[in-house]
């Protein structure tokens, strides 16, 4: 969506961009900071529509897997959707006080984790303790849901999860969707991805950070605004992992120091952009694969390890399978998701948050805090808990009369 960062984007090129009409490329100057997934929905949803009513076949390539997913489901909230209220007297008050509270969005930057979290406790403790306390972007989302609406975050979800019988939230927008997942044998994927990288760093992509990181500057001193390196594109793979060597004096790029940082953040695009991968698939098969509570279109495979095979691999059964579909008709291959077992229904939606009383921290879920209380640190701290328990009882005894 951004306007230049054609490498670190990874961006489609122009001669792909030549073969088929392309929307929602070059829509956004990098230096704003707030382009979210729901103005990326709220943005793409009328082309969609637009498409269909063309008898247009619209074909959505990713890509972040979120935003996918907020065109595919209806999985946020837009805003001039409602919740009614629940009944009774105390209710109607509750929200009525909700509505009058004035939340000040702009002076978010200025409040620590510590004093957000308890504001949204405050206000709707059924969301805070779906979140960490450190969870500093998903708490300040609540707390604007609740400017935006006038009801809590926690209740407008639940509408959506009521319409949608999913913890994830609302209906497939459109039932006849149809998902082609590009699977590759993840040895080869690991090559290609570092392939990947090198070729962007051959063809500019230093430059192109510099560039950019120099007009973020310069807009910066002009609008007397304090660097801020948390939000926007600088959270995108790419920008963290060079941020060491990007703010380095222009002499100091050059020198021993500059060339180490600039190896380290290539070492570290590569390594991240590997655990993105796994983290892709790791959320297909939670959100989709393994979702037998959920609207899910029919999922087939298609084998990218050879690209020598594009055609026969790829290209030729996704044409089959959506040729076969238009016609009405089932396609030979079976969709992936028919024969997945061991369905998930545990998610952010209905996980709550533990206190680690022993080592006083926070864990989100049953699965992270099973693993934290059985893991040797936790053990650890809590031996050492109990011995100096037992040390103190007997000076206790020892001391009494």
């Amino acid at each position: 969506v951004y306007k230049g960062l054609d490498i670190i984007t990874a961006k489609v090129t122009k001669a792909e961009q030549s073969m088929v009409p392309h929307h929602m490329l070059n829509i956004v100057d990098p230096l704003i900071p707030n382009f979210t997934v729901v103005k990326f929905r709220d943005m793409v949803i009328p082309i969609i529509d637009d498409l269909l009513a063309r008898k247009k076949l619209p074909i959505i390539v990713g890509g972040t897997n979120y935003y996918i997913e907020s065109v595919l489901w209806r999985v946020l909230m837009a805003k001039d959707e409602q919740v009614e209220s629940r009944e009774g007297e105390d209710d109607v008050e509750d929200v009525s006080r909700l509505k009058k509270m004035k939340i000040e969005l702009d002076r978010f930057s200025s409040i620590s984790n510590d004093q957000l979290f308890n504001e949204l406790m405050e206000v709707d403790p059924e969301m805070a303790n779906k979140l960490h306390p450190n969870n500093r972007r998903k708490i300040i989302r609540s707390l604007e849901v609740l400017k935006q609406h006038g009801v809590r975050h926690s209740e407008l979800l639940k509408a959506q999860r009521a319409a949608g019988g999913c913890g994830l939230g609302g209906p497939l927008r459109h039932p006849n969707s149809v998902l082609l997942w590009l699977r590759c044998d993840q040895k080869v994927l690991e090559t290609r991805l570092d392939s990947r990288v090198d070729a962007m760093v051959e063809t500019g992509l230093v430059q192109e950070l510099l560039d950019f990181h120099r007009r973020y500057n310069e807009q910066r001193i002009k609008s007397n605004t304090s660097a801020d390196y948390t939000t926007g594109i600088f959270q995108s793979i790419g920008f963290k992992e060079f941020h060491a060597y990007l703010v380095l004096p222009e002499e100091e790029r050059r020198e021993k120091k500059g060339e180490e940082l600039l190896e380290k953040g290539i070492a570290d695009l590569k390594l991240v952009t590997k655990k993105y991968s796994k983290k892709q698939e790791q959320w297909i098969m939670n959100r989709i694969m393994r979702r037998s509570d959920r609207q899910v279109p029919p999922v087939y495979a298609l084998d990218c390890t050879d690209v020598n095979e594009w055609n026969s691999c790829v290209y030729e059964p996704a044409v089959e399978i959506i040729e076969t579909i238009l016609r009405g008709e089932k396609p030979e291959q079976t969709p992936l998701n028919e024969t997945v077992e061991n369905h998930k229904f545990s998610d952010a939606s209905n996980e709550e948050r533990h206190y680690c009383s022993v080592c006083e921290r926070v864990f989100i879920g049953n699965h992270q805090w099973d693993i934290h209380r059985a893991g040797q640190k936790h053990m650890k701290v809590l031996k050492k808990k109990r011995k100096l328990e037992q040390q103190q009882k007997q000076k206790q005894i020892e001391e009494s009369p």
